[in-house]
Protein backbone atom coordinates (compact mmCIF):
# COMPACT_ATOMS: atom_id res chain seq x y z
CA UNK A 1 0.00 0.00 0.00
CA UNK A 2 3.01 2.30 -0.13
CA UNK A 3 2.97 2.98 -3.84
CA UNK A 4 2.61 6.63 -4.79
CA UNK A 5 -0.82 8.12 -4.32
CA UNK A 6 -2.74 9.04 -7.43
CA UNK A 7 -5.86 11.09 -8.02
CA UNK A 8 -8.83 9.24 -9.43
CA UNK A 9 -12.30 10.41 -10.29
CA UNK A 10 -15.73 9.12 -9.49
CA UNK A 11 -18.67 10.09 -11.67
CA UNK A 12 -21.59 10.95 -9.42
CA UNK A 13 -25.02 12.30 -10.24
CA UNK A 14 -26.35 15.04 -7.96
CA UNK A 15 -29.97 16.08 -7.51
CA UNK A 16 -30.55 19.19 -5.39
CA UNK A 17 -32.48 18.18 -2.27
CA UNK A 18 -33.05 19.49 1.23
CA UNK A 19 -30.65 17.84 3.69
CA UNK A 20 -29.53 17.95 7.28
CA UNK A 21 -27.27 20.52 8.80
CA UNK A 22 -24.26 18.79 10.22
CA UNK A 23 -20.70 18.76 11.48
CA UNK A 24 -18.24 21.49 10.75
CA UNK A 25 -16.14 18.74 9.18
CA UNK A 26 -18.34 18.86 6.09
CA UNK A 27 -16.87 22.15 4.90
CA UNK A 28 -16.21 22.26 1.17
CA UNK A 29 -12.89 20.63 0.38
CA UNK A 30 -10.26 22.27 -1.78
CA UNK A 31 -9.62 18.84 -3.29
CA UNK A 32 -13.18 17.55 -3.76
CA UNK A 33 -14.20 20.00 -6.45
CA UNK A 34 -17.74 19.69 -7.84
CA UNK A 35 -18.01 20.61 -11.50
CA UNK A 36 -21.45 21.55 -12.81
CA UNK A 37 -24.74 21.77 -10.94
CA UNK A 38 -28.38 20.77 -10.79
CA UNK A 39 -29.01 17.34 -12.25
CA UNK A 40 -25.84 17.43 -14.37
CA UNK A 41 -23.05 14.94 -13.62
CA UNK A 42 -20.59 16.01 -10.95
CA UNK A 43 -17.01 14.82 -10.80
CA UNK A 44 -15.18 14.63 -7.47
CA UNK A 45 -11.42 14.27 -7.17
CA UNK A 46 -10.73 12.17 -4.09
CA UNK A 47 -7.33 12.33 -2.42
CA UNK A 48 -7.13 8.61 -1.80
CA UNK A 49 -5.68 5.53 -3.45
CA UNK A 50 -7.95 3.08 -5.22
CA UNK A 51 -7.59 -0.34 -3.62
CA UNK A 52 -9.66 -1.94 -6.38
CA UNK A 53 -6.82 -1.50 -8.88
CA UNK A 54 -6.57 -4.88 -10.62
CA UNK A 55 -9.78 -6.07 -8.98
CA UNK A 56 -12.87 -6.10 -11.15
CA UNK A 57 -16.20 -7.70 -10.29
CA UNK A 58 -16.55 -11.32 -11.39
CA UNK A 59 -19.75 -12.57 -12.94
CA UNK A 60 -21.74 -14.15 -10.13
CA UNK A 61 -24.72 -16.45 -10.17
CA UNK A 62 -28.22 -15.09 -9.79
CA UNK A 63 -29.99 -16.84 -6.93
CA UNK A 64 -33.77 -16.72 -7.44
CA UNK A 65 -35.55 -14.95 -4.63
CA UNK A 66 -37.80 -17.28 -2.66
CA UNK A 67 -39.83 -17.48 0.52
CA UNK A 68 -36.75 -18.37 2.57
CA UNK A 69 -35.11 -15.06 1.68
CA UNK A 70 -38.30 -13.01 1.91
CA UNK A 71 -39.13 -14.27 5.39
CA UNK A 72 -35.58 -13.87 6.70
CA UNK A 73 -35.32 -10.34 5.28
CA UNK A 74 -38.71 -9.39 6.72
CA UNK A 75 -37.78 -10.82 10.13
CA UNK A 76 -34.52 -8.87 10.15
CA UNK A 77 -36.31 -5.69 9.02
CA UNK A 78 -39.01 -5.77 11.68
CA UNK A 79 -36.72 -6.77 14.53
CA UNK A 80 -34.24 -4.05 13.59
CA UNK A 81 -37.11 -1.56 13.35
CA UNK A 82 -38.34 -2.52 16.84
CA UNK A 83 -34.87 -2.15 18.34
CA UNK A 84 -33.87 0.96 16.42
CA UNK A 85 -36.76 3.38 16.89
CA UNK A 86 -37.47 5.99 19.53
CA UNK A 87 -40.71 5.81 21.49
CA UNK A 88 -41.13 9.60 21.66
CA UNK A 89 -39.82 10.99 18.36
CA UNK A 90 -40.07 10.37 14.64
CA UNK A 91 -37.91 7.42 13.59
CA UNK A 92 -36.82 5.90 10.31
CA UNK A 93 -34.72 2.81 9.64
CA UNK A 94 -33.56 1.46 6.26
CA UNK A 95 -33.22 -2.30 6.77
CA UNK A 96 -31.79 -2.62 3.25
CA UNK A 97 -29.00 -0.16 4.00
CA UNK A 98 -28.12 -1.83 7.30
CA UNK A 99 -28.31 -5.30 5.74
CA UNK A 100 -25.94 -4.39 2.91
CA UNK A 101 -23.41 -2.67 5.20
CA UNK A 102 -23.37 -5.63 7.61
CA UNK A 103 -23.29 -8.23 4.83
CA UNK A 104 -20.21 -6.52 3.39
CA UNK A 105 -18.67 -6.62 6.87
CA UNK A 106 -19.63 -10.28 7.33
CA UNK A 107 -17.50 -11.19 4.31
CA UNK A 108 -14.52 -10.54 6.56
CA UNK A 109 -15.86 -12.62 9.46
CA UNK A 110 -15.05 -16.20 10.48
CA UNK A 111 -15.91 -18.80 13.12
CA UNK A 112 -18.40 -17.72 15.82
CA UNK A 113 -18.49 -14.11 14.61
CA UNK A 114 -19.56 -15.34 11.17
CA UNK A 115 -22.09 -17.76 12.65
CA UNK A 116 -23.75 -14.99 14.68
CA UNK A 117 -23.90 -12.66 11.67
CA UNK A 118 -25.37 -15.40 9.46
CA UNK A 119 -28.01 -16.10 12.11
CA UNK A 120 -29.02 -12.42 12.37
CA UNK A 121 -28.76 -11.34 8.75
CA UNK A 122 -30.14 -14.43 7.03
CA UNK A 123 -31.83 -16.47 9.73
CA UNK A 124 -29.09 -19.07 9.28
CA UNK A 125 -28.67 -18.72 5.51
CA UNK A 126 -24.96 -19.34 4.79
CA UNK A 127 -23.12 -16.15 3.87
CA UNK A 128 -22.21 -17.33 0.38
CA UNK A 129 -25.92 -17.86 -0.34
CA UNK A 130 -26.90 -14.58 1.35
CA UNK A 131 -24.43 -12.76 -0.91
CA UNK A 132 -26.17 -14.30 -3.92
CA UNK A 133 -29.64 -13.47 -2.59
CA UNK A 134 -28.72 -9.85 -1.89
CA UNK A 135 -27.07 -9.49 -5.29
CA UNK A 136 -30.22 -10.82 -6.97
CA UNK A 137 -32.45 -8.63 -4.80
CA UNK A 138 -30.50 -5.46 -5.57
CA UNK A 139 -30.45 -6.26 -9.28
CA UNK A 140 -34.22 -6.74 -9.33
CA UNK A 141 -35.14 -3.54 -7.53
CA UNK A 142 -36.73 -1.29 -10.17
CA UNK A 143 -35.48 2.18 -10.96
CA UNK A 144 -36.87 4.53 -13.58
CA UNK A 145 -37.25 8.18 -14.46
CA UNK A 146 -40.04 8.90 -11.99
CA UNK A 147 -39.35 6.09 -9.54
CA UNK A 148 -35.66 5.95 -8.74
CA UNK A 149 -33.74 3.76 -6.32
CA UNK A 150 -29.96 3.79 -6.15
CA UNK A 151 -27.51 1.85 -3.99
CA UNK A 152 -23.83 2.61 -3.44
CA UNK A 153 -21.20 0.88 -1.30
CA UNK A 154 -17.70 1.93 -0.34
CA UNK A 155 -14.89 0.74 1.91
CA UNK A 156 -12.32 3.17 3.32
CA UNK A 157 -8.99 1.94 4.76
CA UNK A 158 -6.28 3.63 6.77
CA UNK A 159 -3.32 3.79 4.38
CA UNK A 160 -0.71 2.47 6.78
CA UNK A 161 0.91 -0.96 6.29
CA UNK A 162 2.15 -0.80 9.87
CA UNK A 163 -1.42 -0.76 11.18
CA UNK A 164 -3.55 -2.69 8.68
CA UNK A 165 -3.28 -5.46 6.11
CA UNK A 166 -6.32 -6.09 3.89
CA UNK A 167 -7.17 -9.53 2.55
CA UNK A 168 -7.58 -9.36 -1.27
CA UNK A 169 -10.39 -11.95 -1.17
CA UNK A 170 -12.39 -9.65 1.11
CA UNK A 171 -12.15 -6.89 -1.49
CA UNK A 172 -12.96 -9.29 -4.30
CA UNK A 173 -16.13 -10.64 -2.69
CA UNK A 174 -17.39 -7.14 -1.95
CA UNK A 175 -16.62 -6.09 -5.50
CA UNK A 176 -18.40 -9.17 -6.87
CA UNK A 177 -21.62 -8.98 -4.88
CA UNK A 178 -21.87 -5.36 -3.73
CA UNK A 179 -19.97 -3.40 -6.40
CA UNK A 180 -18.10 -1.78 -3.52
CA UNK A 181 -15.43 0.82 -4.23
CA UNK A 182 -12.44 0.77 -1.89
CA UNK A 183 -10.16 3.67 -1.02
CA UNK A 184 -6.92 3.84 0.96
CA UNK A 185 -6.60 7.19 2.67
CA UNK A 186 -4.66 8.99 5.37
CA UNK A 187 -7.62 9.04 7.78
CA UNK A 188 -7.15 12.73 8.42
CA UNK A 189 -9.37 15.78 7.97
CA UNK A 190 -9.20 15.35 4.20
CA UNK A 191 -10.56 11.81 4.53
CA UNK A 192 -13.47 13.15 6.60
CA UNK A 193 -14.28 15.54 3.75
CA UNK A 194 -13.91 12.79 1.15
CA UNK A 195 -16.23 10.42 3.02
CA UNK A 196 -18.79 13.13 3.69
CA UNK A 197 -18.71 14.22 0.04
CA UNK A 198 -19.23 10.58 -0.98
CA UNK A 199 -22.20 10.33 1.39
CA UNK A 200 -23.71 13.62 0.23
CA UNK A 201 -23.29 12.69 -3.41
CA UNK A 202 -24.70 9.19 -3.05
CA UNK A 203 -27.76 10.36 -1.11
CA UNK A 204 -28.58 13.18 -3.55
CA UNK A 205 -27.74 15.71 -0.85
CA UNK A 206 -30.31 14.39 1.63
CA UNK A 207 -27.61 13.36 4.11
CA UNK A 208 -24.68 15.74 4.10
CA UNK A 209 -22.25 13.93 6.38
CA UNK A 210 -21.72 10.86 8.47
CA UNK A 211 -18.43 11.82 10.14
CA UNK A 212 -17.25 14.82 12.16
CA UNK A 213 -13.78 13.43 12.81
CA UNK A 214 -11.90 10.16 12.60
CA UNK A 215 -10.76 8.61 15.85
CA UNK A 216 -7.10 7.63 15.84
CA UNK A 217 -8.07 4.04 16.68
CA UNK A 218 -10.23 3.60 13.56
CA UNK A 219 -8.66 1.66 10.67
CA UNK A 220 -11.58 0.94 8.35
CA UNK A 221 -15.10 2.14 7.44
CA UNK A 222 -17.70 0.23 5.45
CA UNK A 223 -20.46 2.51 4.14
CA UNK A 224 -23.73 1.92 2.33
CA UNK A 225 -25.98 4.59 0.84
CA UNK A 226 -29.54 4.06 -0.40
CA UNK A 227 -31.66 6.71 -2.14
CA UNK A 228 -35.36 6.53 -3.05
CA UNK A 229 -37.08 9.26 -5.08
CA UNK A 230 -40.50 8.52 -6.56
CA UNK A 231 -43.67 10.27 -7.68
CA UNK A 232 -47.12 9.12 -6.68
CA UNK A 233 -48.99 7.27 -9.42
CA UNK A 234 -51.63 9.97 -8.89
CA UNK A 235 -50.22 13.21 -7.49
CA UNK A 236 -52.34 15.45 -5.32
CA UNK A 237 -53.69 18.75 -6.59
CA UNK A 238 -54.46 21.79 -4.45
CA UNK A 239 -58.09 20.80 -4.02
CA UNK A 240 -56.95 17.62 -2.23
CA UNK A 241 -54.82 19.43 0.33
CA UNK A 242 -56.24 21.11 3.41
CA UNK A 243 -55.38 21.88 7.01
CA UNK A 244 -56.51 19.53 9.76
CA UNK A 245 -55.47 18.48 13.27
CA UNK A 246 -52.79 15.89 14.07
CA UNK A 247 -52.52 14.72 17.70
CA UNK A 248 -48.93 13.86 18.52
CA UNK A 249 -47.48 11.24 20.87
CA UNK A 250 -47.58 13.72 23.77
CA UNK A 251 -51.28 14.43 23.23
CA UNK A 252 -50.72 17.90 21.78
CA UNK A 253 -52.88 18.97 18.84
CA UNK A 254 -51.10 20.33 15.77
CA UNK A 255 -52.61 22.05 12.73
CA UNK A 256 -50.90 20.65 9.64
CA UNK A 257 -51.55 20.16 5.92
CA UNK A 258 -53.27 16.87 5.10
CA UNK A 259 -53.42 15.18 1.68
CA UNK A 260 -56.69 13.41 0.79
CA UNK A 261 -57.23 10.69 -1.81
CA UNK A 262 -59.12 7.52 -2.63
CA UNK A 263 -57.00 4.38 -2.74
CA UNK A 264 -57.84 0.86 -3.82
CA UNK A 265 -56.10 -1.45 -1.31
CA UNK A 266 -57.22 -1.63 2.31
CA UNK A 267 -55.34 -3.27 5.20
CA UNK A 268 -56.96 -4.66 8.36
CA UNK A 269 -54.92 -7.08 10.48
CA UNK A 270 -57.18 -6.98 13.52
CA UNK A 271 -55.04 -4.55 15.49
CA UNK A 272 -54.53 -1.86 12.86
CA UNK A 273 -56.04 -0.58 9.64
CA UNK A 274 -54.28 1.06 6.74
CA UNK A 275 -53.80 1.32 3.02
CA UNK A 276 -51.37 0.81 0.17
CA UNK A 277 -50.72 3.78 -2.13
CA UNK A 278 -48.67 3.18 -5.31
CA UNK A 279 -45.84 5.23 -6.76
CA UNK A 280 -45.35 5.52 -10.52
CA UNK A 281 -43.71 2.12 -10.93
CA UNK A 282 -42.41 -0.69 -8.81
CA UNK A 283 -42.97 0.76 -5.33
CA UNK A 284 -45.81 1.64 -2.97
CA UNK A 285 -46.36 3.48 0.29
CA UNK A 286 -48.01 1.38 3.01
CA UNK A 287 -49.48 2.87 6.21
CA UNK A 288 -50.71 1.11 9.35
CA UNK A 289 -52.77 2.95 11.99
CA UNK A 290 -53.24 1.05 15.29
CA UNK A 291 -56.84 0.80 16.44
CA UNK A 292 -57.90 3.37 19.04
CA UNK A 293 -57.79 0.71 21.76
CA UNK A 294 -54.23 -0.32 20.82
CA UNK A 295 -51.26 1.87 21.67
CA UNK A 296 -48.63 2.29 18.99
CA UNK A 297 -46.06 0.82 21.40
CA UNK A 298 -48.18 -2.33 21.87
CA UNK A 299 -48.74 -2.66 18.15
CA UNK A 300 -45.05 -2.37 17.30
CA UNK A 301 -44.24 -4.92 19.99
CA UNK A 302 -46.73 -7.34 18.42
CA UNK A 303 -45.22 -7.07 14.93
CA UNK A 304 -43.20 -9.89 13.44
CA UNK A 305 -41.80 -10.38 9.98
CA UNK A 306 -44.52 -12.92 9.15
CA UNK A 307 -47.29 -10.69 10.48
CA UNK A 308 -46.07 -7.69 8.51
CA UNK A 309 -45.89 -9.67 5.25
CA UNK A 310 -49.29 -11.23 5.92
CA UNK A 311 -50.92 -7.83 6.48
CA UNK A 312 -49.72 -6.64 3.08
CA UNK A 313 -50.52 -9.89 1.29
CA UNK A 314 -54.08 -9.84 2.64
CA UNK A 315 -54.76 -6.23 1.67
CA UNK A 316 -58.29 -6.12 0.25
CA UNK A 317 -59.21 -4.51 -3.06
CA UNK A 318 -61.80 -1.91 -2.20
CA UNK A 319 -62.23 1.86 -2.22
CA UNK A 320 -60.70 3.47 0.88
CA UNK A 321 -60.77 7.18 1.65
CA UNK A 322 -57.32 8.28 2.83
CA UNK A 323 -56.08 11.36 4.63
CA UNK A 324 -52.45 11.74 5.67
CA UNK A 325 -50.25 14.65 6.69
CA UNK A 326 -47.31 15.95 4.75
CA UNK A 327 -44.21 15.12 6.72
CA UNK A 328 -40.46 15.19 6.54
CA UNK A 329 -37.64 14.66 9.04
CA UNK A 330 -34.17 13.30 9.69
CA UNK A 331 -33.17 10.53 12.07
CA UNK A 332 -29.86 9.28 13.44
CA UNK A 333 -29.12 6.32 15.68
CA UNK A 334 -26.23 4.18 16.85
CA UNK A 335 -27.13 0.56 16.08
CA UNK A 336 -24.37 -0.91 18.24
CA UNK A 337 -26.56 -1.83 21.22
CA UNK A 338 -29.56 -2.92 19.09
CA UNK A 339 -27.36 -5.23 17.01
CA UNK A 340 -25.69 -6.69 20.09
CA UNK A 341 -29.12 -7.44 21.57
CA UNK A 342 -30.26 -8.94 18.26
CA UNK A 343 -27.53 -11.55 18.40
CA UNK A 344 -24.10 -10.45 17.12
CA UNK A 345 -22.19 -9.53 20.31
CA UNK A 346 -19.00 -11.14 19.06
CA UNK A 347 -18.75 -8.70 16.16
CA UNK A 348 -18.37 -5.89 18.70
CA UNK A 349 -16.30 -7.73 21.31
CA UNK A 350 -14.45 -11.00 20.72
CA UNK A 351 -14.62 -10.61 16.94
CA UNK A 352 -12.98 -12.77 14.31
CA UNK A 353 -12.63 -10.67 11.17
CA UNK A 354 -9.50 -12.48 10.05
CA UNK A 355 -10.94 -12.82 6.53
CA UNK A 356 -11.14 -9.02 6.34
CA UNK A 357 -7.55 -8.30 7.25
CA UNK A 358 -5.12 -8.07 10.13
CA UNK A 359 -3.38 -5.52 12.30
CA UNK A 360 -0.33 -5.80 14.56
CA UNK A 361 -2.44 -3.90 17.10
CA UNK A 362 -4.79 -6.86 17.55
CA UNK A 363 -7.82 -8.52 16.01
CA UNK A 364 -10.32 -6.35 14.15
CA UNK A 365 -13.77 -5.66 15.60
CA UNK A 366 -16.75 -3.35 14.97
CA UNK A 367 -16.61 -0.31 17.21
CA UNK A 368 -19.77 1.40 15.91
CA UNK A 369 -22.60 1.09 13.39
CA UNK A 370 -24.08 4.51 12.68
CA UNK A 371 -27.37 4.84 10.77
CA UNK A 372 -28.70 8.13 9.38
CA UNK A 373 -31.94 8.58 7.42
CA UNK A 374 -34.00 11.30 5.75
CA UNK A 375 -37.58 11.33 4.41
CA UNK A 376 -39.93 13.84 2.81
CA UNK A 377 -43.51 12.94 1.88
CA UNK A 378 -45.59 15.56 0.07
CA UNK A 379 -48.18 15.95 -2.67
CA UNK A 380 -45.74 14.96 -5.44
CA UNK A 381 -44.23 11.85 -3.93
CA UNK A 382 -41.50 10.68 -1.57
CA UNK A 383 -37.77 11.27 -1.20
CA UNK A 384 -35.85 9.10 1.24
CA UNK A 385 -32.18 8.49 1.91
CA UNK A 386 -30.17 6.30 4.24
CA UNK A 387 -26.53 5.81 5.15
CA UNK A 388 -25.11 3.01 7.29
CA UNK A 389 -21.47 3.10 8.39
CA UNK A 390 -19.57 0.41 10.26
CA UNK A 391 -16.35 1.53 11.95
CA UNK A 392 -13.63 -1.10 12.39
CA UNK A 393 -10.82 -0.94 14.96
CA UNK A 394 -8.05 -3.28 16.14
CA UNK A 395 -8.59 -4.63 19.64
CA UNK A 396 -5.46 -3.09 21.16
CA UNK A 397 -5.27 0.15 19.24
CA UNK A 398 -3.18 2.77 21.02
CA UNK A 399 -5.23 5.09 23.17
CA UNK A 400 -5.43 8.61 21.88
CA UNK A 401 -3.61 11.13 24.06
CA UNK A 402 -4.61 14.77 23.72
CA UNK A 403 -2.94 17.92 24.97
CA UNK A 404 -4.84 21.13 24.46
CA UNK A 405 -3.07 24.31 25.46
CA UNK A 406 -6.23 26.15 26.43
CA UNK A 407 -4.96 27.69 29.68
CA UNK A 408 -1.64 29.23 30.87
CA UNK A 409 1.39 27.07 30.06
CA UNK A 410 5.19 26.99 30.10
CA UNK A 411 7.34 26.58 27.03
CA UNK A 412 11.05 26.22 26.29
CA UNK A 413 13.44 26.15 23.40
CA UNK A 414 16.02 23.51 24.23
CA UNK A 415 19.36 22.21 23.05
CA UNK A 416 18.76 18.63 21.89
CA UNK A 417 22.12 17.32 23.07
CA UNK A 418 21.67 18.46 26.64
CA UNK A 419 17.98 19.34 26.83
CA UNK A 420 19.00 22.60 28.39
CA UNK A 421 16.67 25.47 27.73
CA UNK A 422 17.90 28.13 25.36
CA UNK A 423 14.66 29.98 26.02
CA UNK A 424 11.99 29.24 28.58
CA UNK A 425 8.85 31.15 29.32
CA UNK A 426 5.17 31.13 30.03
CA UNK A 427 2.06 31.99 28.06
CA UNK A 428 -0.52 33.53 30.37
CA UNK A 429 -2.65 35.21 27.74
CA UNK A 430 -2.86 35.26 23.96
Amino acid sequence: MKSNRIFFTILLFIVIATGAAGCAASEKSSVNKPVGGGADPVVYEVLARALMDGISPNVVGIKPLDNVFNVSMSDFSIELFKKGISDKENSLISPLSVMLALAMTANGADNETLAQMEALLGGGIPLNELNEYLYSYAQRLPSGEKSKLSIANSIWFRDDDNRLHIEPDFLQRNADYYNAAAYASAFNAQTVRDINNWVKSNTNGMIKEVLCEIDDAAVLYLINAVVFDAEWAHVYDKANIGESVFTNIHGARQNVDFMRSSESRYIDDGMATGFVKPYVSGYSFAALLPNETVSIEAYIESLTGDRFLAALERARDTVVSVSMPKFGYEYEISLKDPLISLGIPNAFRQADFSKMGSSPEGGLYIEEVLHKTFISVDELGTKAGAVTMAEIRPSSAPSQIRVQLDRPFIYAIIDNATSLPIFIGTVMTV
